[in-house]
């Protein structure tokens, strides 16, 4: 018998059920400020209503970092992907409060929102902030970077595009790093890892590892081509 072989994800599903209540809140907000994962590339135009640019934010948690840079950068739309579902109730809850609108979230698997929905050569930008380190060696797999993933992030960078990536784990920043500079299309902005970029927003995580002796490290490239606006101001 033909058997399908098991797609490995970067991550589980971990306790993610909301109250009644909440989650009859959460719909709602979801109607208004969410996008529902399809097989279809989207009109950005469309899903904002403008013609801005528009910076993916990959595993947003609980959107603080998320939220602190829509605030800070009105006039680019945020697409915030992530799976966890009090991080992204808490998102929602976050954008009606504060009249956001250049923030929209998608509750789904990153890699398939990548390869299904974001258009190629459309986003001025990615975040990867702290993604799942999955820190034991037999869970390495799991990690979201792998050269794959991190040859489609550039395809959907326009150029001058940038992706930036953040974790406190050493291992994985040195595989990120590796991987990015083996991706055709990808420019390196440093020799190496580049320094504290100050207008990066700072999360309860990054303070927590700091506050366990964890080192920041930082990746910065750009997508070749016509130069663009390499990092939001």
């Amino acid at each position: 018998m033909e058997t399908t072989r098991r797609k490995i994800r970067s991550y589980t599903h971990r306790n993610s059920t909301l109250s009644h209540s909440r989650e009859q809140t959460f719909q709602g907000l979801y109607d208004r400020f969410g996008i529902e994962f399809k097989d279809a590339f989207l009109d950005w135009h469309t899903a904002f209503g403008n013609p801005r640019d528009v910076v993916a934010d990959v595993g947003s948690g609980m959107g603080e970092a998320t939220i602190r840079f829509a605030l800070e950068n009105p006039k680019t739309n945020v697409f915030a992907v992530e799976v966890y579902k009090p991080g992204v109730d808490r998102l929602l809850r976050e954008v009606e409060s504060l009249g956001l609108q250049n923030l929209c979230v998608c509750r789904h698997d990153a890699v398939e929102v990548f390869e299904r929905m974001i258009p190629p050569g459309s986003l001025a930008g990615v975040h990867l902030f702290f993604p799942d380190p999955w820190p034991k060696r037999k869970h390495r797999k799991r990690r979201l970077v792998k050269p794959a993933f991190a040859r489609l992030v550039a395809s959907r960078l326009r150029s001058g595009g940038y992706v930036h990536a953040v974790t406190d784990w050493e291992d994985y920043a040195v595989q990120i790093l590796r991987f990015f500079l083996e991706t055709v299309g990808l420019k390196n902005l440093y020799n190496g890892f580049a320094p504290p970029i100050p207008t990066r927003p700072v999360t309860r995580y990054e303070r927590k590892g700091r506050a366990q002796d964890r080192p920041v490290r930082e990746c910065l490239f750009v997508r070749s081509g016509t130069p663009g606006q390499a990092f939001p101001p």
